[in-house]
């Protein structure tokens, strides 16, 4: 039991990690960029490879996935899919896309290339539930114009500019609003 907890804490931590890294990288943060790109390039390179198969393809694809990321990170949803799922579906989608263009039909590829969020188990179903209850408690410490530009733009999907047309405010002050209050929900999080 303690290595499934042990396990279980370490994969919910390594995917926080990836939601605090790619909310970097939406800040245009480009250290948090390729620390993202370190922990996940050798998955998303085995997507594109089993649909591609064919290696230096594979590479020029994911050359191209990891601009699509840079250029998206804004419009990464927590909530919805894990970050790993939502980047292995830009992968996949772009993998396809090259693969269609050297016209040859989708339809012979197989199932199997479809990429699955795994969903917790009920130990990491509490673990996540605790950490979604810190996370709002942290959020509510924050002044509400910057809770809810957080809350809509990692919750609701909203883009920076769609949070600065509907809050009133300009572009680098919603950009502004959220990087510090990441950085704010960081330290609560961490007490």
């Amino acid at each position: 039991m303690g290595d499934q907890a042990h396990n279980a804490s370490g994969s919910v931590a390594a995917a926080a990690e990836l939601e605090d890294l790619i909310a970097r990288t939406a800040l245009r943060d480009k250290s948090a960029f390729a620390e993202l790109y370190h922990r996940t390039s050798s998955k998303l390179f085995g997507v594109c490879f089993r649909i591609l198969n064919d290696r230096s393809e594979a590479e020029d694809v994911l050359q191209e996935i990891y601009i699509k990321i840079w250029n998206k990170a804004d419009q990464f949803a927590t909530g919805r899919a894990s970050v790993i799922a939502w980047m292995a579906t830009i992968a996949r989608n772009q993998a396809i896309d090259r693969y269609r263009a050297r016209g040859k039909p989708t339809d012979d590829l197989d199932d199997h290339h479809d990429i699955k969020d795994e969903m917790p188990d009920p130990e990491q179903a509490v673990v996540q539930l605790h950490q979604k209850r810190e996370i709002e408690i942290c959020l509510d410490s924050l002044k509400q114009s910057h809770a809810i530009a957080v809350r809509q733009t990692y919750l609701s999907g909203w883009s920076y500019q769609e949070a600065a047309d509907k809050l009133d405010v300009p572009l680098n002050t919603v950009k502004t609003w959220i990087r510090r209050s990441l950085m704010q929900l960081r330290e609560c999080l961490e007490k």
